[in-house]
């Protein structure tokens, strides 16, 4: 249809140009030179607008083109120009722009989707160029690393220069653990890229996970089911020695009641005494592994809202005798009176127990023995306690090992109250980390 109004409109044009020359070579061959200046005149023009009404269709195809390498799509031609042949090359033109502008809105819309879901993900997410540009970051990489801001990985490398390399030197589809100092403390994080070019730009994408947590319930419930074999082999075997050994001691008490021979009633006598230490200790060691058994069977809690300042209260009236007979002093601060956490107050009770123990063994031989007790709520909403003092310190080649159960540097410690706190904070669906200088003291937190 387009085409055969085209035509019509050249036919016209055609046969009015030679219709004009026509005339003008009349009034030519009778020398009347007006008229053929005119007619002259009138060619070119008709010429012209020929040339224009042939060339119409091109520059508006050509404006199209343009638009659409400029990613305008709000050009809206009419669609009843005076040139009727356009009318539908101009329809045509608005419903491709149409077209174009739709897949543009559902691009924009997909790519806002997939934004919103990055950012809601706990897993830090960062994309950079070869020139280490960033091109992207998401808000829980710049939580995890206290960052509000990140152009290039320079600023990554001022301050994190452990993971500055690491993402350097992570190859494509592989996954590293890497265990650094953040504000909130020491985490393992779990680090994952892969490749991808965009925009003939080669960029790198490395996410970022925190599997602290998730190591530890790991570790933790190794260690626990560890511990529930060795508790059960240690009391089949210890349990026939107690037995064994008591009828051995009731057996030689009643020989030595007997009217013995002199000499032999010291020997009896001191191998009842080395019977009786053997039960004993058979009968301590079945109480302790008892007492653990029992320990990694206790996963039920009773959740209820505790005021942090009464629980601070009631842990001072409880161990400011003690802390008071051996010169401790004892501070507790709480940032608000109306702190609450939800808990177990018996269970977090004893972590608190077990942590001010352990300090009060550390500052014992300082000159100014103190223990501080504070708790406070961080910037995202946690609940943080922390046990402090000025003690010894712990060497920094121990700190790995602190937690595992039945390890201990004190002669007279079991090495069941820091892995007790952490089983206590894990059911709680917390973390406890611990900070230490040696000479200077330690802190251990609780984060809520």
């Amino acid at each position: 249809m387009i085409f055969k109004r085209l035509e019509t409109g050249l036919l016209i044009r055609f046969i009015l140009l030679l219709g004009m020359m026509y005339l003008t070579l009349h009034y030519l061959v009778q020398f009347t030179w007006l008229q053929v200046t005119s007619g002259i005149l009138i060619m070119l023009a008709q010429v012209w607008e020929l040339a224009r009404y042939v060339t119409r269709g091109n520059y508006e195809m050509a404006k199209f083109l343009e638009a659409v390498k400029q990613r305008d799509f709000t050009q809206h031609f009419n669609e009843n120009p005076t040139n009727h042949s356009l009318k539908h090359l101009h329809h045509a033109f608005n419903q491709i722009s149409y077209t174009f502008k739709q897949l543009e809105t559902e691009k924009q819309a997909q790519l806002q989707y997939m934004q919103t879901i990055l950012q809601l993900i706990d897993t830090g997410i960062i994309a950079f160029d070869e020139a280490e540009e960033v091109e992207w970051v998401n808000d829980a990489f710049k939580k995890i690393f206290s960052i509000p801001h990140l152009r290039s990985l320079a600023g990554l490398e001022r301050r994190y220069p452990i993971l500055y390399k690491a993402i350097l030197e992570l190859k494509p589809h592989e996954n590293k653990l890497l265990k650094m100092k953040l504000p909130d403390g020491t985490t393992q994080l779990l680090l994952s890229a892969v490749y991808f070019t965009m925009q003939d730009r080669k960029l790198k994408l490395v996410a970022i996970k925190n599997v602290s947590s998730a190591v530890d319930e790991t570790e933790t419930e190794a260690w626990q089911k560890l511990l529930r074999v060795m508790t059960h082999e240690i009391m089949n075997s210890v349990a026939p020695i107690a037995s064994l050994a008591d009828s051995l001691g009731r057996h030689l008490r009643a020989e030595r009641e007997r009217n013995v021979a002199p000499e032999y009633n010291e020997l009896l006598q001191d191998t009842e005494e080395g019977i009786s230490i053997i039960q004993k200790r058979s009968e301590g060691l079945l109480l302790f592994a008892h007492f653990y058994r029992n320990l990694n069977k206790s996963q039920n809690i009773l959740f209820t809202t505790i005021y942090v300042q009464e629980l601070f209260g009631s842990i001072n009236s409880l161990m400011r005798p003690q802390l008071d007979a051996q010169s401790i002093n004892l501070t507790c601060e709480v940032s608000t009176p109306d702190l609450t956490l939800n808990g177990d107050v018996n269970l977090l009770e004893q972590v608190l127990i077990n942590l001010i123990l352990n300090a009060a063994r550390a500052v014992k031989d300082r000159p100014e023995p103190h223990i501080w007790l504070s708790a406070g709520r961080q910037e995202n909403g946690k609940v943080l306690i922390e046990v402090q003092d000025n003690g010894t310190g712990i060497p920094e080649e121990l700190l790995e090992s602190i937690f595992i159960p039945f390890f201990t540097s004190h002669k007279d410690g079991s090495g069941i109250g820091l892995s007790l706190a952490k089983h206590i904070m894990l059911l709680h669906k917390g973390s406890i980390q611990v900070e230490s200088k040696e000479g200077e003291g330690s802190v251990f937190k609780l984060l809520f």
